[in-house]
């Protein structure tokens, strides 16, 4: 299966060429415009983005000596470029330039090194704005219609839980969100074109009270979400402890850290609604017992597929009964970011991971596999690009391990 090409940027007009022809030039002008950079930052990143539309590949350490993070974090990205060097950022894997480019904005803006920056997050006055917007109280009021839903049904997949599972996968579409109702459907509607969700709780009802393991994407409003359904999944005893992966540091602009789920769960415990404080409350509880524990790795900032993972992170992941795996990035990275034939089966690429996996993923980039013939052929007659536009997703479980 992995003859599939793999996808890169110098396609002028395909997704992956615009994200660095366009959508990058608009993040660097937001950067810029947000913190009071120096003109030695400034200037670093202006090069940056140059260098990554019209220049070719350089090691971190040859771009500036004076303006690079760690030899040892140098030396892990040269040998990862090996091979990549001297050539235009369009040839190398999309997923790989991309993750480089992040590396790159960091060290131009003096995150790694000593220095009035060092450890400054470039994208944390956009989480701070969305965290603190008026709309985020409203959802988290919506909580309170949600109690009770649970009496309903019987466990583990109630109305309740399927409406949490939905808004996670959802994450910060505001028309959805905890507003959505808690019908077989849920609002989402033809929207979900794949949907594993039955086999999702099946699974975590027949482990036996497993680890569960969630590996986080953005911060903010899409993590909020995320936290509601861990306590979900905690209060209900389907999972006797959750680890939530976070990133060891900020990436791909909205990625979740350590610093924003601290701000999440302080957003829920001083909500006015009392479900999400309540919710808030427990989470920070758990956290002090450990059956919530917040857990990194280097690898998640790494340029490469989760079939690369280094020994360690498998084996703590191998120990769980359900990886959670969220979001755009976390899908790429899963099935490998790569043009499959839409109708490959989940399973056949994500063999790989060391526990049953469960992705809950909104479609952002081109990569997408488990869809079946009539869908993908219903899509492709619209003449709309279905893969990227960010209003379709799935739920695919790949429980072969257990």
């Amino acid at each position: 299966m992995s003859n599939a090409p793999v996808i890169r940027s110098d396609v002028p007009g395909s997704f992956a060429w615009g994200v660095f022809h366009e959508r990058h030039p608009v993040l660097v002008r937001q950067v810029l415009d947000a913190l009071p950079y120096g003109p030695a930052e400034r200037a670093a990143v202006e090069r940056l983005l140059a260098e990554s539309t019209t220049g070719v590949l350089v090691p971190p350490r040859a771009e500036s000596p004076d303006l690079t993070d760690s030899p040892a974090a140098a030396a892990q990205w040269t040998a990862w470029g090996e091979g990549l060097w001297g050539r235009p950022w369009g040839e190398a894997p999309f997923l790989w330039a991309e993750s480089y480019f992040y590396h790159r904005l960091l060290d131009a803006t003096g995150y790694f090194r000593p220095g009035p920056w060092q450890g400054v997050d470039p994208f944390a006055p956009f989480k701070a704005a969305e965290l603190g917007g008026t709309a985020v109280d409203d959802e988290l009021a919506a909580l309170d219609g949600l109690d009770g839903l649970d009496e309903l049904d019987e466990p583990p997949r109630t109305r309740r839980a399927d409406a949490l599972l939905q808004s996670a996968l959802w994450g910060n579409r505001a028309d959805l969100s905890f507003r959505m109702t808690a019908e077989k459907d849920g609002a989402s509607g033809s929207d979900l074109i794949a949907d594993d969700s039955a086999r999702l709780w099946t699974l975590l009802e027949r482990s036996g009270g497993g680890r569960v393991c969630v590996l986080a994407d953005n911060a903010g409003r899409e993590l909020l979400p995320d936290l509601v359904l861990i306590d979900h999944l905690l209060g209900r005893g389907l999972a006797p402890q959750v680890v939530l992966y976070v990133k060891p540091q900020p990436y791909f602009v909205s990625d979740a850290t350590m610093t924003d789920v601290l701000a999440a769960l302080e957003r829920l415990r001083t909500a006015p609604a009392p479900t999400a404080a309540a919710v808030g409350e427990r989470l920070w509880q758990a956290m002090g017992s450990g059956t919530l524990s917040v857990r990194t790795h280097p690898f998640f900032c790494a340029p490469l597929p989760y079939h690369a993972m280094p020994a360690d992170l498998r084996g703590e992941l191998a120990g769980s009964a359900l990886t959670v795996v969220k979001g755009d990035l976390n899908y790429r990275r899963l099935v490998g970011d790569r043009l499959w034939p839409p109708t490959t089966p989940f399973g056949e690429v994500t063999g790989h991971f060391p526990s049953a996996v469960a992705a809950l993923r909104t479609l952002k980039s081109d990569v997408i596999v488990g869809v079946d013939a009539a869908t993908v052929a219903r899509l492709d007659r619209t003449g709309t690009p279905w893969r990227t536009s960010g209003r379709l997703a799935v739920i695919q479980v790949d429980d072969a391990r257990r």
